[in-house]
Order: structure tokens, then C-alpha cells, then sequence
């Protein structure tokens, strides 16, 4: 088992559609106290400053909730500590966030006014042609992106049918009246949303430490044919029914269909593997829903399938070249920007805010 503060997730999604955001599903604004949105442009020092905060916090013991950037998953866009119902989050875009509740929950953190502005002016044309090609090239990204997951729907709509969907629910009723038990009253149970994979410039990433860190027992789900959903979906009804807390992580590809599950007050995860990732840890039990699939289609569609998934993989891989271009060109903004940027003053305002937290202990 990792430690309780080995907590990674993602808040936003390469998807289909674009950029899918759960950035405004950070913090719970009715329980939290603190939400800090930081501003600033390439290169300000933004995923320092978070390192540098969270680094501290984790040093006293508090647990540390970090949200990798689905751009450069080595950077962070944001920091939530649970003890202390406060976050920082990088409000720019594309997860661009504004205060709902100024003042009282939401409060700005301008990292903006460390540039030399007067420094970077005669850069102006050069930054606006990089930017340019920035957004080129994920829009490039974006279609190849649409373009997979529509031939991973075409594959599924082979082989899954209303008897096997009706064949996964009988499995999940068993799972359900063995893990959760039956309904109860209680307080309203809190849902939690993150994603646990993102697709980046690295490929496909996921951060199964959090899998070790948030739960001792694992269901492993074979997900090839999209029928984890299902059962995940029925799993979150009873547990939230039964009054358990629940952190749902939405498929990176489909962010309407869910991947993973965590049902933290009985310390249990269901976690999927499908064509993209592939799930490595240790699991309590294995569940094959692929063999749930229509075996007779799958015999007529193997050819077809087989040809599905080479286009598919083919579709990813040029996606995330275009991912890596976009970055190259997001590095050299930074390189152009860094000289000019006060990161002393980026340090010593970390150091602040760190020992501001660590005082409310």
C-alpha cells in the first residue's frame, strides 16, 4: 500500500469534443472553505507554485490531493488538501475557472504580475504566432481523437447487445448483494468526480498508485467492449443508496461513461482496463466482462474487428504526435517567457501560503 497522500487524478480530458473540463467540480463549495484560482500566462510559475505548497503539506502529513496537467502530466493545475477544505487550482485557460462565491469561498492569486511585461513586449508577435499554432495543432489532435472513438463504438456495437447488458446486471446484482448489502437511510452520500486517465503528449496515462492509495481491495474489469459502464453504473446506485461516499472517474474518451469506481468507506475500487491501458496492479478479483459479449458476432466480425482496432491505434498514435508538437511549441513559449519572469517572488509566495496553511493545523 502507497501512503494515504500518493493521491493523483486528473480534472481534465483530451476528448472527442474537445477539452472536457471537471475543474469546477474541484472543490464542494457548500463543505470547503478556500479555493484559490491562480492566473498567469506560459511559463509564470504556476505548477512551482503548487509543487512547492503541496511538497510542504505532504512534509507535515497532511494528505494531498494532486490533479496532473492532462497537457504535461509532469506539471500540476491544481492541489486540493482535504483537511483543511482548501484547493488551488491554475484558472487559465482551457480550464478556465471564475469566482461564483467571491470572497466567501473563491479569492485570486495573480502570478501574472511577476512578468516584466515591459521585457516581453518586443516578443508580442512572436508569443501570439506560437499561441496560434498551440491551439492548430490540439484542434489537429482533437479530431484524430473524435475519430477513434468512433471506430471503438463501432467495435462495441458488434458485439454487445440488450442480452448482454441484461447478462453484466445479473453479474453486478451478485456483486452488489456480496460488497455493498442492501439500502439504509442516512445522510446525503457525497460524489466525487475525477478522472484517473487522461491521454497526453506521453500516450495514455494513469495513476494507478491512487488505486493503492484509496482502496485495499480491487475489482479488475476487462472494459474492451465499453461494458464497464454498466456495471459501474449500477455499483455507484447501491452505493450511494446504501449512504457510501463515492469517487467516480469518467472515461477520458466518453466522459459521459464511466471507468472507474471508488466506494471509499469500504475501502474497494472496481477498476477497468480496455484498448488504450491496461491495468497492472493487484486485484482481489478479476472480472471478464469481455466473455460477456456476443461470442457468435464476435466469430462473423473478427476480420472487421481486428481491422477496427489497427485503425484505432493508428488514430491515437497521430493524436498524441500532435500532442508532443503542441508541447514543444507550449515549451519554447515557456523558454521564451522564464528569463523574464520573477520566480524568486514565485518561491517566496508558495513559502506564504505554506506556512498560512500549516498555521490553521
Amino acid at each position: 500500500m502507497h501512503t494515504p497522500q500518493d493521491i493523483r487524478f486528473f480534472l481534465g480530458s483530451n476528448a472527442p469534443t474537445g477539452f472536457y473540463s471537471l475543474y469546477d467540480r474541484l472543490v464542494d463549495p457548500y463543505t470547503d472553505e478556500v479555493l484559490h484560482i491562480i492566473k498567469g500566462g506560459p511559463g509564470c510559475g504556476k505548477s512551482s507554485f503548487l509543487k512547492t505548497v503541496a511538497s510542504g503539506l505532504k512534509e507535515a502529513g497532511l494528505t494531498v490531493e494532486q490533479i496532473s496537467c492532462s497537457a504535461d502530466p509532469d506539471s500540476l493545475d491544481a492541489i486540493y488538501i482535504p483537511a483543511l477544505g482548501t484547493a488551488y487550482v491554475d484558472g487559465t485557460a482551457p480550464h478556465v475557472i471564475e469566482p461564483n462565491y467571491m470572497a466567501v469561498l473563491e479569492q485570486y492569486l495573480n502570478l501574472g504580475e511577476l512578468y516584466d511585461c515591459d521585457a516581453l513586449r518586443p516578443f508580442k508577435s512572436q508569443v501570439m504566432d506560437m499561441t496560434h499554432t498551440y491551439k492548430a495543432l490540439y484542434a489537429r489532435a482533437y479530431d484524430c481523437i473524435a475519430a477513434a472513438h468512433s471506430v471503438v463504438r463501432e467495435i462495441s456495437s458488434h458485439v454487445v447487445d440488450e442480452t448482454v447488458i441484461a447478462a453484466v446486471r445479473k453479474r453486478t446484482r451478485g456483486i452488489i448483494a456480496r460488497e455493498i448489502g442492501k439500502k439504509r437511510p442516512g445522510g446525503t452520500p457525497k460524489i466525487t468526480r475525477r478522472f484517473l486517465s487522461a491521454l497526453t503528449h506521453k500516450g495514455h496515462v494513469a495513476h494507478w498508485d491512487t488505486v493503492d492509495a484509496l482502496a485495499g481491495r480491487v475489482y479488475h474489469l476487462d472494459n474492451h467492449f465499453g461494458l464497464a459502464h454498466t456495471m459501474l453504473t449500477d455499483l455507484l446506485e447501491a452505493a450511494t443508496a446504501a449512504g457510501h461516499d463515492c469517487t467516480v472517474c469518467p472515461s477520458p474518451m466518453n466522459p459521459e461513461r464511466l471507468e472507474h469506481l471508488f466506494i471509499l468507506p469500504l475501502d474497494l475500487a472496481f477498476v477497468s482496463s480496455d484498448y488504450q491501458i491496461q491495468y497492472e496492479g493487484p486485484a482481489y478479483r478479476h472480472i471478464r466482462l469481455d466473455a460477456m459479449a456476443n461470442s457468435e458476432r464476435m466469430r462473423h466480425q473478427k476480420t472487421r474487428i481486428r481491422f477496427s482496432k489497427k485503425v484505432f491505434a493508428l488514430l491515437i498514435n497521430e493524436a498524441v504526435r500532435m500532442l508532443g508538437e503542441a508541447k514543444d511549441v507550449y515549451d519554447e513559449t515557456e523558454q521564451l517567457m522564464n528569463p523574464h519572469i520573477d520566480f524568486d517572488g514565485v518561491y517566496d509566495l508558495a513559502e506564504y501560503h505554506l506556512q498560512e496553511l500549516l498555521e490553521r493545523l
